[in-house]
């Protein structure tokens, strides 16, 4: 920042404290700017309290399952029958909620030790540039700001006849709750959230039925990672009920009922609904700020991050862009770096890399296949199985593949898919390529580790070159 720019007098608000807005406040702060966040929960928001942290801290729990229950694969002897390796469910719970609280806790320290000040308590425009807080004791506080960034997130969306009571029916944020293993888990939604849980569970020793309205898993994901995942699901015993509709979920005891739009009854032990979630944009004052929303709820922004209202931003789950933790914390950055005269350059679509944290993970950057086949972009495509990767074939890994995506006739990389264990590691890589628009020969003329896993990148990478 040039010595000119003195932003000491920019008083910056920012409602939620999830990852759209604490990486908000801290470009602010570090910028010269006097910021206040204020969050309901705890910093961090619902994506570290009740659903990326504890998901992702569960999700990894069922991988050291999976690789314990496979090491007799690789001679190593764990035990004499299916029982040697079990979940104690209390105990995962404990810890990934007390990971969450963890990371909470270091967010906060974080923030005030860059000068962030930061307020518990529920937070409601008065108009575009003054902000109620109301704090759980009732006492009630108006903050005056120059500029506001709207960061509120998202809650789980709830069926009228499917009502969880979080004993025996769950959204995704009362699921820790449970003290056990669950006998037969009903899982409604096929989208990434219902693809996780049904997947951790899984490996976790719990018997798992998937509901899904549409023909496949993921139906809106890369079509060869959803069919290597239904395989996995088969061969792990996962039920998969497709192109069926939940109509209504009901308890009796410690039975639950899952009624289909056919008349079918799937009974299991536990239910757990994950069908989209609801921006939590009603009711905080966005209209009186002139703040426009879309049909659904969510709020209008441009690509850096401007509302309808001026000096009022959005970022996050709330604005309907993705659903991505990294999307919220870059359309955070993005926003305080306009508002604040810093260099910045708007949110990319097409740049954005993403992870589904299911066994195997899938992992995806840039443009897509399905929109080469929609002829938004002309591409050449290469899809290469890690069966035939020696690393692979050490880690006993026989599902998988790299698939990159260069454009047709100038050879720069646009997009990839990574479907392997850690691939949203692996992903890193061609992400690079699509951002700094590399060539296929670039990523193939890098020298890999031999083995890996990321040398099947720099292989298809080769093979994208006869092509060209």
């Amino acid at each position: 920042m040039s010595a000119q720019h003195d932003f000491n007098s920019h008083r910056l608000v920012i409602l939620g404290g999830g990852p759209g807005g604490y990486e908000a406040a801290m470009v602010g702060a570090q910028l010269g700017a006097q910021v206040t966040i204020v969050e309901r929960a705890g910093m961090g928001g619902s994506a570290v309290l009740t659903d990326v942290v504890p998901s992702k801290t569960l999700i990894a729990t069922a991988d050291a399952m999976r690789r314990v229950i496979g090491a007799r694969e690789f001679g190593i002897k764990v035990g004499d029958d299916s029982t040697a390796a079990v979940a104690d469910l209390s105990v995962v719970n404990a810890r990934l909620l007390g990971l969450a609280r963890d990371q909470s806790s270091d967010i906060h320290v974080g923030l005030e030790r860059v000068g962030v000040r930061v307020v518990i308590g529920e937070g409601k425009l008065l108009d575009a540039q003054s902000v109620q807080v109301t704090r759980a004791d009732g006492s009630i506080e108006t903050v005056e700001a120059d500029a506001v960034l709207v960061s509120v997130g998202a809650h789980p969306r709830e069926l009228p006849t499917a009502k969880p009571d979080g004993e025996r029916i769950f959204n995704w944020t009362q699921v820790y709750n449970l003290k056990e293993i669950p006998e037969h888990l009903i899982v409604i939604g096929s989208g990434v959230t219902g693809a996780e849980f049904a997947s951790a569970y899984n490996l976790l020793g719990t018997k798992v039925t998937l509901v899904s309205s549409r023909d496949r898993v993921l139906p809106g994901e890369d079509a060869d990672a959803a069919e290597v995942l239904e395989e996995a699901f088969k061969r792990n015993g996962v039920n998969v009920v497709a192109q069926a509709r939940a109509e209504a979920v009901e308890r009796d005891g410690d039975v639950v009922r899952v009624t289909l739009a056919d008349g079918q009854v799937i009974e299991g032990s536990h239910c757990l609904v994950a069908v989209g979630s609801i921006p939590n944009t009603a009711g905080i004052g966005l209209e009186e700020a002139g703040v426009k929303l879309t049909e659904s709820g969510h709020i209008k922004v441009d690509g850096v991050s401007r509302t309808t209202a001026t000096n009022v931003y959005a970022a996050g789950d709330c604005t309907g862009v993705f659903a991505l933790a990294s999307v919220a914390a870059m359309q955070g950055r993005i926003a305080m770096a306009h508002l604040l005269g810093d260099s910045v350059k708007p949110l990319k679509l097409t740049e954005v890399s993403s992870n589904i944290f299911t066994s195997p993970e899938i992992a995806t950057v840039g443009v897509t296949e399905r929109m080469v086949a929609e002829g938004k972009y002309q591409a050449d495509i290469i899809k290469l199985d890690l069966a035939t990767n020696a690393r692979a074939k050490m880690m006993n890994i026989d599902q998988g593949f790299v698939k990159i995506i260069s454009r047709r006739g100038s050879g720069t990389v646009i997009g990839g898919v990574v479907v392997a264990p850690r691939a949203s590691e692996l992903i890193f890589s061609i992400a690079l390529a699509v951002h700094n628009k590399l060539h296929v020969d670039d990523v193939a003329e890098t020298f890999t580790v031999y083995p890996s896993l990321s040398g099947s990148i720099s292989e298809a990478s080769r093979r994208l070159h006869v092509h060209l």
